[in-house]
């Protein structure tokens, strides 16, 4: 919490001018501050009487901290591991190897010690097992204290998980027991070798820029990442590693939910997420007619159908097409993007795919700038020669 010292305040107003929130105002001399503080800690720098002080804070950052190692949390169902986990272990060892550390997986689940191997094969050194049929299916609660309780143990620097459905509701709930710092829905990693701090992107106001957020003073520092936006890790099964088991026996007893039953309900039939080829269609196709040349092209390439956030919000094309920030991260061998200008909401959700192809009128749209291979020209001119062309190859 910030405290205000009144014998030390002289009520200059200093500090409300330096407040990022509007979180201080100087009333009858003193400094106060309301609920819209953050703890950014603005109004302690400025403050030259030393009036103001962060109280509570525990700094466990920068040198001589006891945290080493980054952790990648194994998500698994049905005693599958999650696709996201093999690219979390790709990132993880890159930034492990920068810090000169271990990479290790955090595997829960109910007979799943066996699936240990598959982990270190992608690049773990450690994997750290709670096996047990009370994790058969996701609880947050118990999720949450076995994962709690294994960092307290062990003290990784740098947790990251999955920004899925399990990873957004239970990994907060864990970095808030910890008291740490948690940057959700990142969409990029990197370390300050020099400070040992991770960098982690991922986009702001709406998507239209994208900010670096650092934790420097807790840790372990955590981030949850988006599906598709990373390259999987390198399969190798020469790989050795060490497997920690941890015993979860009595962690149940309190345990206020539990699971009943899983209905698996049938999912959407468009999947973009899993496509090698996209062909998606934006608000350059003026009319939602327009998207029968967009299906016609990925079906002739045995790929499936994308869309911007403008298109969908236009109502032209259902909401399970849609492909960016607020929509599904792709990452396809093949983009084709039609008709789309290329905002940054958008560029986040594509832009990690292995070839991109942009088509638009606009030469100077921002599209061009990710793409592979860029035509400025008409999509109602370029698409049916693409689609006779490629008819023609198939004979």
């Amino acid at each position: 919490m910030v405290k205000v010292d009144i014998e030390l305040c002289t009520g200059c107003g200093v500090c409300e001018e330096a407040c990022p929130f509007g979180a201080i105002k100087v009333q009858d001399d003193v400094a106060s501050i309301d609920e819209r503080c953050n703890l950014c800690g603005a109004c302690v720098d400025v403050c030259s009487f030393e009036a103001i002080s962060i109280q509570g804070l525990r700094k466990t950052g920068g040198e001589g901290n006891d945290h080493k190692g980054v952790w990648v949390f194994a998500e698994q169902r049905n005693g599958k591991i999650a696709s996201v986990v093999l690219e979390l272990l790709g990132e993880g060892r890159k930034l492990a190897d920068k810090l000169g550390v271990d990479l290790s997986a955090v595997f829960f689940g109910d007979s799943v010690e066996m699936q240990t191997n598959e982990l270190i094969s992608y690049g773990a050194d450690k994997v750290y097992v709670a096996d047990a049929p009370i994790l058969r299916d996701f609880n947050d609660e118990i999720y949450s204290k076995v994962l709690v309780d294994l960092i307290n143990e062990y003290k990784p620097e740098i947790v990251l998980s999955g920004a899925t459905a399990v990873g957004r509701s239970f990994i907060p709930e864990v970095s808030a027991r910890l008291e740490t710092g948690l940057t959700a829905d990142c969409t990029a990693l990197d370390i300050d070798t020099e400070r040992r701090i991770l960098l982690q992107t991922r986009p702001a106001f709406g998507g239209n820029i994208m900010a670096t957020i650092i934790c420097p003073d807790e840790r372990p520092q955590m981030a949850t990442v988006r599906h598709k936006v990373m390259k999987k890790a390198t399969y190798d099964t020469n790989r050795k590693g060490e497997v920690i088991k941890k015993d979860i026996n009595g962690y149940g007893v309190n345990l206020r939910t539990k699971v009943l039953e899983v209905v698996e309900e049938i999912g959407e039939t468009v999947n973009i997420a899993e496509a090698d080829v996209i062909v998606s269609g934006g608000r350059g196709l003026q009319e939602p007619k327009n998207f029968k040349l967009i299906e016609e092209l990925a079906k002739i390439l045995g790929g499936a159908v994308g869309a911007s956030r403008g298109a969908v919000d236009a109502g032209w094309i259902p909401y399970s097409h849609q492909v960016g920030q607020t929509g599904k991260t792709v990452c396809p061998k093949l983009y084709i993007a039609c008709g789309i200008s290329g905002a940054v909401q958008h560029l986040v959700g594509m832009q990690s795919s292995d070839v991109i192809v942009a088509i638009n009128i606009d030469k100077d749209a921002p599209i061009f700038d990710v793409a592979t291979f860029g035509i400025a020209g008409d999509v109602f001119e370029v698409v049916p020669v693409l689609i006779k062309r490629f008819n023609e190859i198939r004979g």
